[in-house]
C-alpha cells in the first residue's frame, strides 16, 4: 500500500456488485461504490479517467471472456476485480473451474496496471445464504492466494461486521443500500492508501429495535414473490439479468458523474 499515492485513471469490472445496484439514482440509473470511488479520485487528480465495464449477473467465466482482455487494454492505474460470487450462488457450480477462470482473469490484469484490486465480498446472514457460505468462503481463500501471489491488494469486506446488518442490504437482499455502497467504496479508497475519510466504515449502525414478527412476516413473502423466486428460476434456467445490457461506462474517459 502506498502512501501519499496519486492514482490518474481506474477501470472497474464484475457483476451487479460492481455495476451499482441497488444504489439507484433519481434519473433510474445505478451509482455504486465504484463510482463514489471515481468520484473522490477525480476530485483528487485532474483529467482523471474511469471506465466501468461490470454488468450485472455476470459469471466469472463471462467476466474473463467479455471484460478482461478490454480492461487490460486500457492500462489503468488502478483495476478492480470482484466475480465469481454469482457462480457460487447457482445450484450447480464448479468451484475448480471458477477458482481457474478467476486465476486467469488476474494473471492477464496484473502486469496491465499499477495496482490491481480485489475482494472478499460482503456477505450477510441469512437462511437463504447460509447453504452457500462454503463455497463462498473457498472462493474467497482463493482470492487471497491469488492477491499474495501476483501483488495485488485485497479488500475484506467479508469480515466487516457492518456490512453483515441486514439495514446495509436492499430489499432485494442481494444489494446494497446507498450506504452499504459509501461503506464499499470508503474501504476500497483507505485500501489504496488514502487517508480515511471515515475510519468506523467497518462500524455497524447503532442498534435499533427490530421489526414485529407480523411485519417480518409480511416483508418475507414480499421478498419471496418480488426477488427470491423469480432469482431462483433465472438459476434453474441458465437467464441472466443482465442479458444483452451494455456496461455503463465502456470506455475510458474523463469522470463527470454524480459527485460522492
Amino acid at each position: 500500500m502506498h502512501t501519499n499515492p496519486t492514482h490518474s485513471s481506474l477501470v472497474a469490472i464484475g457483476d451487479s456488485f460492481t455495476e451499482g445496484m441497488s444504489d439507484l439514482l433519481p434519473d433510474g440509473t445505478y451509482r455504486g461504490w465504484a463510482d463514489l470511488l471515481a468520484a473522490r479520485l477525480a476530485a483528487r487528480t485532474p483529467g482523471f479517467r474511469y471506465a466501468n465495464l461490470a454488468v450485472r449477473g455476470k459469471l466469472i467465466g463471462q467476466i474473463l471472456d467479455e471484460q478482461v482482455d478490454v480492461a487490460a487494454a486500457m492500462n489503468p492505474d488502478v483495476i478492480t476485480l470482484v466475480g465469481g460470487l454469482n457462480d457460487t450462488l447457482r445450484p450447480k457450480c464448479d468451484m475448480e473451474r471458477v477458482k481457474g477462470a478467476l486465476t486467469e482473469a488476474v494473471e492477464r490484469l496484473a502486469p496491465s496496471c499499477k495496482q490491481l484490486v480485489l475482494m472478499r465480498s460482503p456477505g450477510r446472514q441469512g437462511p437463504v445464504l447460509e447453504r452457500f457460505r462454503p463455497r463462498m468462503e473457498e472462493l474467497f481463500a482463493h482470492v487471497d492466494g491469488l492477491a499474495e501471489r501476483h501483488g495485488a491488494v485485497v479488500v475484506d469486506l467479508y469480515g466487516a461486521p457492518s456490512l453483515a446488518d441486514p439495514r446495509m442490504w436492499d430489499v432485494d437482499r442481494l444489494h446494497l443500500t446507498a450506504e452499504g455502497h459509501r461503506r464499499v467504496a470508503e474501504a476500497v479508497w483507505q485500501t489504496l492508501g488514502y487517508a480515511a475519510e471515515d475510519a468506523e466504515w467497518r462500524t455497524p449502525m447503532a442498534a435499533t429495535l427490530p421489526p414485529g414478527w407480523a411485519a417480518r412476516r409480511v416483508a418475507d413473502a414480499r421478498f419471496a414473490r418480488q426477488h427470491l423466486l423469480p432469482w431462483i428460476g433465472r438459476r434453474l434456467t441458465g437467464r441472466s439479468s443482465g442479458d444483452g445490457l451494455p456496461p455503463k461506462r465502456p470506455e475510458l474517459l474523463p469522470y463527470d458523474g454524480p459527485v460522492a
